[in-house]
């Protein structure tokens, strides 16, 4: 097996003159850095005093879900000879809080749309949507479910 390694740097940019003095006293904003990208603009969840203009965990960790998932499926599908031309999925994550103030997801669930050039094989796909979930790194590193409502559209061109 092969190891991979990431790094990255969180910078908290949420000082405004009296660090955490008080809970009220800071914003919440940092940037996400990965050397040699472009700079990520995060924040808290909004509903704990998080910037609704700069991107939440919750929301990176849907965002990764959903593009791993994405990836893995185009790969599996042009292994399989089957054409994607388009893709696009609105995926709607579930998270919940707890009585102690922390909180989990309970699911994710992915609402790809794929344009297919070609005639659709609906149970090849279902069983490449499958695949797709066990082969993905995130998918596999999540403890909630992560469900696939696909909707498949026959490309005429």
């Amino acid at each position: 097996m092969k190891d991979h390694y990431y790094n990255t740097i969180t910078i908290w940019t949420g000082n405004t003159g009296t660090g955490t003095a008080r809970v009220n006293s800071y914003e919440r904003d940092l940037t996400l850095i990965v050397p040699g990208k472009p700079e990520i603009p995060g924040t808290s969840e909004v509903s704990i005093k998080g910037n609704r203009t700069r991107y939440n965990p919750e929301e990176l960790l849907q965002c990764a879900v959903a593009s791993c998932h994405m990836l893995t499926l185009l790969y599996l599908c042009a292994k399989n000879d089957i054409v994607v031309t388009a893709y696009v999925d609105h995926s709607v994550g579930t998270m919940q809080e707890t009585p102690e103030g922390g909180g989990h997801f309970t699911k994710i669930v992915l609402k790809p749309e794929l344009t297919i050039a070609g005639k659709i094989d609906e149970s090849k796909m279902a069983e490449l949507q499958h695949e797709a979930n066990k082969l993905c790194y995130i998918a596999s590193s999540c403890n909630f479910p992560i469900y696939h409502e696909p909707v498949y559209i026959e490309s005429k061109a």
